[in-house]
């Protein structure tokens, strides 16, 4: 290649809506080379008819197969719409796209089953018939066929994008549950859920509040936490199961967390001061587990701007340097949405894509099912 020649783009979307299903993030990523370049990037904002047609199936013993097979269209059409948006907004056209990689909206996640499945949804056929896009999506059920448990998956993209040989690093994502992945100088790599990272702190401003989430903080931070409580919240099994360990809404949800408060006469506010309490303490923890001290933590996710909790964060890990992933080139609110960007890509060229030492699979393995336009 001459001095004045430049790589052709290889460009992906990753597309995921999150536990909070607030809205699905779209990011287009240049993969190119060695490049990891995030060129655009959006919310898009999911209907609130189907928002709630879809927490009703997260939902325990609310199954019914109709209504799932119903949102399943309905969302791969809000997927496609996604995307299509995307395209027009950075006026690149979508024969320039080589596939997009879509997690969908996972509805039950059950790891510790005889039979272990996680099931997502956001019908694939009809984003690629939509967008005329070929489509890359079913990223985890691989994993579980390989003894995995399917999450998290984002350890296998933090450890090709954000990785350094000077610097043990943990990169923390904060969505409506909360992983970590340590990435050691040497190569060394593990990552799991901590347990939740957002879900419940907007799940009870919610229902107190009538809003999505806790603007910064900033209404926990005018209360105060409760020890009594945070002890009963920190009790819960799954702080206490080894590693590998992956949860969701199955886990925490408001139902839990009302039976956990009934007979306590806290004030909400001070409920929401123990919950984010709660997913500070328990990344802290684990931070405090990792296999060699980090010097380099890294936040991406909706919760790197929930400002009174990098506070927590800060005052709990300190004096490690804590920074957004900005710094490391992709802003924390797409980091996710890349990592789907890239599963697509290792998809496509048939490449290894779980990180074994963060799911708990056998081996590597190629993950994803492909559809074609």
């Amino acid at each position: 290649m001459g001095s004045g020649d430049r790589e052709t783009p290889a460009y992906y979307i990753g597309l995921l809506s999150g536990t909070s299903l607030d809205s699905i993030d779209a990011a287009i990523i240049d993969l190119s080379g060695q490049n990891f370049q995030l060129i655009d990037a959006l919310s898009y904002t999911i209907p609130d008819s189907l928002r709630q047609q879809l927490i009703a199936l997260c939902l325990p013993d609310q199954n019914e197969i109709d209504r799932m097979g119903e949102a399943d269209r309905a969302l791969g059409k809000v997927f496609a719409d996604a995307a299509n948006t995307l395209l027009s907004q950075c006026n690149i056209p979508k024969q320039a796209i080589q596939a997009i990689g879509c997690h969908g909206q996972t509805i039950r996640h059950r790891p510790q089953l005889q039979h272990p499945f996680t099931l997502q949804i956001g019908d694939p056929n009809t984003i690629a018939y939509e967008t005329g896009i070929t489509t890359v999506a079913d990223f985890r059920r691989k994993d579980i066929a390989a003894g995995g448990q399917g999450a998290p998956l984002a350890s296998a993209f933090h450890q090709a994008a954000f990785a350094s040989k000077k610097h043990n690093r943990a990169i923390i994502n904060i969505g409506g549950m909360a992983n970590i992945t340590y990435l050691g100088s040497n190569g060394d790599n593990l990552g799991f859920d901590t347990g939740p990272g957002n879900i419940l702190m907007d799940s009870w401003i919610n229902k107190h509040q009538q809003k999505d989430y806790d603007d910064s903080g900033e209404w926990a931070a005018g209360g105060s936490v409760d020890p009594a409580l945070l002890s009963q919240l920190m009790a819960h099994a799954y702080f206490q199961q080894d590693l590998p360990k992956s949860t969701g809404r199955e886990d925490f949800n408001l139902t839990w967390l009302e039976q956990v408060t009934a007979s306590l006469t806290l004030s909400p506010q001070d409920i929401q001061a123990t919950l984010l309490e709660l997913t500070a303490q328990t990344i802290s923890n684990e931070i405090k587990k990792l296999p060699a001290a980090v010097n380099e933590i890294y936040i991406c996710g909706g919760g790197a701007f929930n400002s009174h909790l990098m506070l927590r964060l800060e005052a709990l890990a300190h004096p490690k340097l804590i920074a957004n992933t900005a710094q490391l080139g992709i802003a924390a609110p797409w980091v996710e949405a890349a990592t789907f960007a890239w599963l697509a890509k290792q998809t496509i060229t048939r490449q290894y894509a779980n990180l074994v030492n963060a799911t708990g699979a056998k081996e590597m393995v190629v993950l994803g099912a492909v559809y074609y336009v």
